[in-house]
């Protein structure tokens, strides 16, 4: 398993996220085979949300009575989301503090090694940020900090006031869902669609600024559209590519596609959704695997994505 040393921590994470927020209906049983697989394929990074599961905290809970880290609590980073109400978004101190305490006692640990702002609150008072993120690190309640699906230029905002470096921003990206790297190969073509930029140079940003991405949904078609993997009829040419190179490196479809997103310099997390513990071994494995420039840029051709 390909591991980071995330920028201006001590942390040192796996390039494999597992994601809970679809445990709350398994068994403690399955719960702790799903995390013990991710264990065992060196996974190191658990992702965690308030709102995850049909009520707050519900997958925290769950996680929180299956799971046990005792002696190896070092071993692992732990992250949790804030920021999502019913119907609106809540940067508030008051809510950013309530949450975290809510998720400590769910997830039954004394600290979050990452605490990120969910979706971007246009209401931000980044003093209130501020004053909540300092609180939970002067108690120690939470080690670092970060962000998940914000522009550049809304972190730029919290940290006019937000002392601590913000180190994650965790976005959508997969091969067939990539604006975040096919508006830069195509920049300033007029009249073609690619070369829109949708999230203001957030890849060059997050380089230039020491941040890590996290690519959530990294086998989803589009926003909402189901997966790729071995769709035929939509991307015949990405599946037969997909197929053609997990024969060459005696894998699956499933750990190339992780790999075209590990492959990438930024050192990019991927974060799986899977509570199948197949699906997350496989999708592990394609950490080990280092595509060539070639085989990257087929790949994303293959996705229908241009090339000038």
């Amino acid at each position: 398993m390909k591991t980071y040393e995330l920028p201006g921590t001590d942390l040192r994470a796996s390039s494999i996220v597992l994601g809970l927020m679809r445990i709350e209906t398994l068994s403690d049983e399955e719960i702790r085979t799903l995390v013990g697989t991710a264990r065992d394929a060196g996974v190191s990074v658990f992702d965690h949300a308030d709102i995850y599961g049909s009520e707050r905290h519900a997958c925290e809970r769950r996680f929180g009575d299956a799971v046990t880290f005792a002696s190896d609590r070092d071993d692992v980073v732990i992250q949790s989301k804030v920021g999502i109400r019913e119907g609106f978004y809540d940067f508030s101190s008051e809510h950013i503090l309530t949450t975290v305490d809510e998720s400590l006692a769910a997830l039954r640990t004394d600290h979050l090694d990452v605490l990120l702002l969910h979706r971007p609150d246009t209401l931000v008072e980044p003093a209130e940020v501020a004053a909540a993120f300092d609180t939970l690190h002067a108690a120690g309640k939470v080690r670092h900090f970060g962000v998940s699906n914000h522009t550049p230029g809304q972190i730029e905002v919290l940290k006019t006031e937000v002392r601590q470096p913000l180190i994650v921003n965790q976005v959508q990206l997969s091969i067939t869902h990539a604006p975040l790297v096919a508006a830069g190969l195509a920049a300033n073509i007029a009249g073609l669609e690619q070369s829109v930029d949708r999230d203001n140079g957030l890849l060059d940003h997050a380089r230039l600024n020491g941040i890590t991405l996290q690519a959530w949904s990294p086998f989803q078609k589009g926003t909402s559209d189901g997966v790729f993997l071995g769709d035929r009829e939509n991307y015949p040419e990405l599946d037969d590519a997909l197929r053609e190179l997990a024969s060459e490196f005696g894998t699956t479809p499933t750990a190339i596609a992780t790999a075209w997103i590990t492959r990438h310099p930024a050192n990019i997390q991927v974060v799986l959704g899977s509570t199948n513990p197949g699906r997350v071994r496989e999708a592990a494995a394609g950490s080990d695997v280092v595509l060539s420039r070639e085989q990257w840029y087929h790949l994303f051709r293959a996705a229908g994505h241009t090339l000038p």
